[in-house]
Parts: structure tokens; C-alpha cells; sequence
């Protein structure tokens, strides 16, 4: 059994390549993609070469995170039924090329118990599940009333902290970002001038935006690194010592965060929708795959697997 995957080659070289996928037991279920997202965050630094030390890191690599389908195949012990929809946080199942992290293939071997069942009236936006869900890992000791980056993360953290309750602010930079914001307001840093947030959420990945966000704080305050920092990460002492303040990084999510979040969308809670911009053929995937890398009117981008066969 094989597949067509997106394969990284070495740094800034992607390629469609077809495999041959590892041989499923009893445990695997075999998955249809029918649609996988585009990081512009880790995904960009695998593709870049920016990418710190990381478990299972090398080249060439099979990447997504954000992908969903449909079972075909499904053994006895996977717990899984053949036509269910499921997502996929990712794959090995490649032999030699690493599954960093797997998603990105028109067809893919996984452990039943990793494949989720999810809504199939969902469509391509269940791909948004991963960040929902690391979003909502990232809430864990609270509500921001400040959240830094009105991306796709930022909007599902300001999505989620108005879901449950709060009235977050979200700092945002570029003009064309302005916009798309629900039961929340999205400002110019310039033009907020508070300095008692007690507690900031940053989304940008910005390595030097520490003391600019620990500035802000009310004493006390945390800061909840969201994002994902290439770059080694450092601040000034002395006024993260005058407020005592704490530092939260947030790690990637569990499957209480991703059940959490599925019960939010069934009750209406939080919406998926006005997340994805840009949808390319899985057979256009290096020109996708820039694009969201490079366009800053690219929210995400997903790729359609769906007319493959």
C-alpha cells in the first residue's frame, strides 16, 4: 500500500513524493485524507530549516499536524469503524522519510486510538481542531485580558476566552488583520495605553517581545507564551523583578483540551468559520505551501486531498 505525501527534502524544498506506507496491525486504522492544514508556525520552521533540536527531527520529513478524513480500514483492536470521520494529528508511516509530524498524504497508517472521530458536517474546517484545542491548553490557569497576534491562534484564544467569559483585547499590527473579530475588540499596541494586565497571552512567536508584554503587567501579572519561539527567548530582570511576574509556557495540547473543544463547537459555543482563506489541490502543494508561508492575507491554507485516488 502507498501514498502521495508532502515531503520536505532539506530545508526550503518540498516535493510530492509517493511512498510506501508502513503495514497496519490490528490496532491501525488506514485514513482517506480528504483535507490537511498548513502551520505557518512549526511547519514554516521545518520547511525554513529554523526549526530548534526536536525529537524525531531530521530530513527528509513527511509534515501536518492538521489533517482530517475518512477510515478505510480499520483492525480489530483500533476501536475505530470503517466511514467514520476522524482527524489526524499525524503519522509515521513512512519507513526511512520521518513522519515530523505525518499528516500531509493522501493516505495514512495510524493507531486507531490517535485517530479522533469528529462531526463530519465539519468539513475541511475540522483541520482547525490541533490549534482549538492548543488554544484551550493554553487557558488552562485562566482568562487574558490581553492576547498578542490576531492570527489563527490568536483568534481561537480570543474565540475561546469570549466563550468562556471574558472580554479579551487583541494587539495586532498589520492593518489587514484588523478585521474578523467576534465579541472582542482588536487594537494597535500604540494605541493602548494600560499597564495592569493580569494576565497577556502572546500568540506572535516574537522572541523579543518579552519586556514590552512584562511592562504591561499588573504585579502579579503572567505571561502565557502560546506561540512557538525559534529563537532563544530573554528579558530584563529588573522590572519582571518589581512585579513579580510569572512566565507560562504553554505546552501542546492533550485529548481533554481537544474533547473541551468539540463540546464547544456542539453546543454552539465557538465557531470555526472565517478561519480558512486560502484552499489549494494537493497536486499544487509547493505553491501552497509558499503562500501561506509568505502572504500575510493567508490565515491558513488547506489543502484539498479529497479528488485524489
Amino acid at each position: 500500500m502507498d501514498t502521495v505525501a508532502v515531503v520536505v527534502d532539506q530545508p526550503e524544498h518540498l516535493a510530492l513524493r509517493q511512498l510506501v506506507l508502513t503495514e497496519p496491525d490490528d490496532a491501525d486504522v488506514v485514513v482517506e485524507i480528504t483535507a490537511s492544514g498548513i502551520s505557518t508556525g512549526t511547519e514554516r520552521l521545518l520547511w525554513s530549516g529554523r526549526m530548534p533540536a526536536f525529537p524525531g527531527m531530521g530530513y527528509p520529513l513527511v509534515p501536518g499536524y492538521e489533517s482530517v478524513g475518512r477510515v478505510v480500514a480499520a483492525g480489530t483492536r483500533s476501536g475505530r469503524v470503517v466511514g467514520s470521520t476522524v482527524f489526524v494529528p499525524g503519522a509515521r508511516c513512512y519507513g526511512e522519510v520521518r513522519g515530523l509530524f505525518g499528516g500531509a498524504a493522501s493516505r495514512v497508517v495510524l493507531p486507531g486510538a490517535r485517530a479522533v472521530p469528529i462531526d463530519p458536517a465539519l468539513g475541511e474546517r475540522g483541520v482547525l481542531l490541533a490549534l482549538a484545542a492548543t488554544a484551550y491548553h493554553a487557558l488552562a490557569d485562566g482568562l487574558p485580558e490581553l492576547i498578542i497576534g490576531h492570527g489563527v491562534l490568536g483568534r481561537l484564544l480570543a474565540r475561546l476566552t469570549v466563550a468562556l467569559g471574558g472580554t479579551p483585547l487583541v494587539w495586532e499590527r498589520q492593518p489587514g488583520r484588523f478585521s474578523g473579530a467576534e465579541g472582542y475588540a482588536v487594537g494597535d499596541p500604540e494605541a493602548d495605553q494600560r499597564r495592569d494586565y493580569a494576565r497577556i497571552c502572546d500568540a506572535s512567536g516574537d522572541p523579543a517581545i518579552l519586556d514590552t508584554l512584562i511592562g504591561r503587567l499588573a504585579p502579579r501579572g503572567e505571561v502565557v507564551l502560546a506561540g512557538f519561539y525559534a529563537e532563544r527567548i530573554s528579558f530584563a530582570f529588573p522590572p519582571a523583578f518589581m512585579r513579580e511576574a510569572r512566565l507560562r509556557a504553554a505546552a501542546e495540547w492533550r485529548a481533554p483540551d481537544l474533547a473541551a473543544v468539540q463540546a464547544l463547537i456542539a453546543d454552539g459555543r465557538l465557531r470555526l468559520d472565517g478561519l480558512i482563506t486560502h484552499r489549494a489541490a494537493w497536486h499544487d502543494a509547493a505553491d501552497a505551501y509558499r503562500t501561506a508561508f509568505v502572504d500575510p492575507a493567508c490565515l491558513k491554507m488547506v489543502l484539498d486531498w479529497s479528488a485524489h485516488a
